[in-house]
Order: C-alpha cells, then sequence, then structure tokens
C-alpha cells in the first residue's frame, strides 16, 4: 500500500507528513510539495533516508501529478491557498489522483462545506464545489472539515493586537467556538488516509473546548502579562482597522506590507462566523479517529510565547 500526502512544504500537511512516516515505512510513501527548498534541509534529508519519495508538483500543471501519484492506493490533497482560484486546482488533483489509479482522496475542507448557512463565510464555497465535486466522480473519500486554527489566534491575532496598542479587534463579538489545534487535525487526518475512518464520511474536525476570542485575549494577558483588551466591533470597523495594519480587503490585493497572509475579508467574515455560533461546533471525531482528546487553548500556548517575548510582527517570521 502507497500513501501520498500532497502539499508538505506547508504548515498542516506537513505534520500530517510526519504523522503516517511515524507509521509507515517510508518506502511506502510519497510526499509532495510545491518547492522542495522550502522543506528544512534536514527534514527532507531525513525523508530520503528513511526512503520517502519526494515529488514538486503544481495543482496546475497536471502532467506533474500524474508522475507523481503513479502507484499510489490512498492519498490526501491539502486543499490550496490561492482562494477563487483553488477549485480547479483541487479537480486537477482529483482527476489526476483518479487517473493514477488511486483507491481513497482524504481531503482538507472546512465546516460546514455543504451548508447554505455558510456561503458567505469567505473560504467556504471553494470547500464546497471541492466537496460536490469529490462526491460526484464516485471515489471513496473522506471530507476533513477542519474548524478555524486555534494557534492563529494565539499568534497572528495576538501580534496584531500587539502591534495596535494591545488593542484586540474582532467581528467575533462574544460568540464561542470550538476552535481547532492544526496537530489535531493532521493526527485525524492522517488516521483518515491511513485507512481508519469510514468511506464516504464527512468529519467535523473540531477542539474540545468552546472559547470566545474574548476568552483567549484574556488568556493571552494572562500568560504574557501584556495589557490587551479585547475591542468587539463591526465589519466597517475592522476592515478600517487591518487597512491600516496594510491588510489589503481582498484576496487579490497588495499583500507587500501584509503582516499577516489573510485578507480583510476572510479576517471579518470567519470572525463574523464565530458571533454568528457557526463554528461552535461539536465533535468527538478526532478522539474517536486518533485515540486522543483535542488540544485545549491553555494546553498549547507555552509553545507561542515567543510571538510576545520576540515581539513578531510578521507571519513570516513565525515558527
Amino acid at each position: 500500500m502507497r500513501y501520498i500526502v500532497t502539499g508538505v512544504d506547508g504548515q498542516l500537511a506537513s505534520r500530517v507528513a510526519e504523522t503516517v512516516l511515524a507509521e509507515v515505512d517510508g518506502r511506502n510513501l510519497t510526499f509532495t510539495c510545491m518547492k522542495k527548498d522550502r522543506i528544512p534541509k534536514d527534514t527532507v534529508q531525513r525523508w530520503e533516508n528513511a526512503g520517502v519519495n519526494i515529488f514538486e508538483i503544481n495543482y496546475d500543471d497536471i502532467p506533474s501529478m500524474e508522475r507523481a501519484f503513479q502507484d499510489g492506493d490512498r492519498i490526501y490533497i491539502v486543499s490550496g491557498l490561492e482562494v477563487g482560484r483553488r477549485v480547479q486546482q483541487h479537480k486537477n488533483a482529483i482527476d489526476s489522483a483518479i487517473k493514477a489509479g488511486i483507491s481513497h482522496i482524504t481531503y482538507s475542507s472546512f465546516i460546514g462545506a455543504t451548508d447554505p448557512n455558510y456561503a458567505h463565510v469567505f473560504v467556504t464555497p471553494d470547500h464546497t464545489a471541492t466537496e460536490n465535486y469529490l462526491k460526484s466522480t464516485g471515489i471513496a473519500y473522506n471530507a476533513m472539515r477542519n474548524n478555524l486554527y486555534l494557534e492563529n489566534y494565539l499568534t497572528m491575532y495576538v501580534m496584531l493586537a500587539l502591534m495596535s496598542d494591545n488593542q484586540w479587534l474582532s467581528t467575533a463579538g462574544e460568540g464561542r467556538a470550538t476552535l481547532v489545534h492544526k496537530d489535531d487535525c493532521a493526527r485525524a487526518a492522517a488516521a483518515a488516509l491511513l485507512g481508519k475512518g469510514k468511506d464516504n464520511q464527512a468529519y467535523n474536525i473540531v477542539g474540545s473546548e468552546s472559547v470566545s476570542v474574548r476568552d483567549l485575549c484574556n488568556l493571552i494577558k494572562e500568560v504574557s502579562g501584556r495589557d490587551l483588551e479585547y475591542t468587539p466591533v463591526n465589519a466597517e470597523q475592522y476592515y478600517k482597522h487591518l487597512e491600516k495594519l496594510h491588510i489589503p480587503r481582498e484576496i487579490t490585493g497588495d499583500f507587500s506590507r501584509s503582516p499577516v497572509p489573510f485578507c480583510g475579508d476572510d479576517l471579518v467574515t470567519t470572525d463574523a462566523s464565530i458571533k454568528e455560533g457557526l463554528l461552535n461546533v461539536q465533535s468527538d471525531a478526532i478522539e474517536a479517529l486518533t485515540g486522543q482528546k483535542p488540544k485545549t487553548a491553555r494546553d498549547i500556548i507555552g509553545k507561542y510565547k515567543y510571538i510576545w517575548e520576540n515581539n513578531i510582527q510578521n507571519w513570516r517570521d513565525m515558527k
């Protein structure tokens, strides 16, 4: 059985790769990436020494995928980064996997992907289209519907607050959400890739703790000693605040001075979805798939103290 993990030069898929490698002989693994030089050299060397095949592919380059996916049996397809363009890219990856004879696809999706109530959330429509297409092909699959990543609220949002005189603005209001640690998402995805899930099942991959953004702000305030102030705002106020930080409103905007890789439309609508209660989803999928409960904010906060200790001001400087 050969397992394929795509996008291992990214934060989520690299964790999936490591989790799978801990359970499977490297000679039965293929990892793909956009750019091999984005992966630490010692990591590449360790993977290759373990027998892993590593290919550079691009979801826009079908021949590159057809070469990499040859002899594969099950594949993890991580979602692309280019919101709007990635629907076609995901289709290309799915089609290439099927053409290569792969029998099962695990896809990284988002909470509410097939629920019309989530259609206004910036990142949702791409996942809706991809899940619908994946289901239409008839191939066996699992859709891993990840909630918002908990660590983003312990890193980039903290960074923006520290850059704004300790003011943490948000459209999340007093809403609550079961935000999830990326490590837990990776463990669940690896389990599905390795066949520990049920075919043609979508899993809600969420945390075990329902928290508000105010709760997280107060946690950071407690641990860091910084006098952070949580300030709920409306959408237009949040857009204006983000623009002052050089964060473009639209995904097609100028990111050259942006401290984060997210546009205003993304930040405003995803935070607002917390206020609407859309992300306060309960699920035991992570524990069912992995045998371990998801981590809470307090469990992982120590990993991110370098943000305020080193006054990090750009996501590229994050570990």
